[in-house]
């Protein structure tokens, strides 16, 4: 089984980002990272898209907020960073508390600061085949990881395992503009593994650690874990049992070093995107 790194993938759009900058001129775009609480997961990815703006050459600076932060003063911190003219785009950590409105967020960002595809308008544009707005990030990377390793998605059988507007829908949409025959599914569907070990692409994005093993794929598929979870060791996993694959998967990617890395490198080309569209 070939494991398909996230390095090289990030590299390649490191050298596009290269390219993208030079029609700024100099001037270097600047990223929010919002965060509310201390989830693990929403840590490990602050501190990657950290990492990886350094590494570009672009600014970035977390905002950080505590879990019980109320509605009405989550939002007026909100719009200070949306309005904020130094700021040319925002990565908001979801899912946010239960006690703020999520959906008012998501009406409140500037489609143009909205790196992850949250507002309406951008997911309306993903929907719609419309390449102007920005797709969420993890997302756009597992079609990046793709492509990168020549792995075609015209005509194959597809199955997602996850149905959220941060990865499964959204993800779907962008692989039935690659021509794929898509199946959604989700932890309620029936004879899920039945489903999973058809497909020829299967994509984990149900947020439970470990969850997809052998017994869901088939011989020869090409597995994509886009999974953060972390293990009752403290450790980051994703939710496909990697090991579990060897002799079954053709390909697969790991966690970390695979989607994640490449989910950063495409919030960077996003960045640089939103504040050339501001010039």
């Amino acid at each position: 089984m070939i494991a398909l790194k996230g390095a090289a993938v990030s590299a390649k759009i490191k050298e596009e980002v290269e390219g993208l900058l030079t029609g700024l001129h100099g001037r270097i775009p600047k990223l929010a990272i919002v965060r509310v609480g201390e989830r693990p997961d929403d840590l490990s990815y602050e501190r990657g898209a950290l990492k990886k703006m350094e590494s570009f050459g672009l600014q970035a600076e977390s905002f950080a907020f505590p879990e019980d932060i109320t509605d009405e003063a989550f939002k007026k911190e909100f719009e200070a960073i949306n309005l904020n003219k130094d700021i040319d785009g925002i990565l908001l950590l979801r899912p946010l508390p239960k006690q703020i409105n999520e959906k008012d967020i998501e009406h409140m960002i500037g489609p143009g600061k909205d790196l992850d595809g949250i507002s309406p308008e951008n997911i309306a544009k993903v929907f719609a085949g419309d390449d102007t707005g920005f797709a969420p990030c993890t997302a756009e990377a597992v079609i990046e990881v793709l492509k990168a390793n020549d792995i075609a998605l015209s005509g194959k059988r597809v199955a997602v395992v996850g149905r959220s507007m941060v990865v499964g829908r959204p993800l779907s949409m962008l692989m039935l503009k690659e021509h794929a025959t898509v199946t959604i599914c989700h932890t309620r569907t029936e004879n899920l593994k039945e489903t999973c070990k058809h497909a020829e692409i299967l994509v984990a994005a149900a947020g439970r650690a470990k969850m997809i093993d052998a017994s869901y794929v088939g011989d020869g598929a090409v597995v994509i874990d886009v999974g953060i979870n972390v293990d009752e060791d403290g450790k980051l996993c994703g939710d496909v049992d990697f090991e579990s694959l060897e002799g079954t998967a053709s390909m697969a990617t790991p966690v970390p070093g695979g989607v994640g890395a490449v989910t950063t490198a495409v919030l960077a080309r996003h960045l640089v995107k939103a504040s050339l569209a501001r010039q």
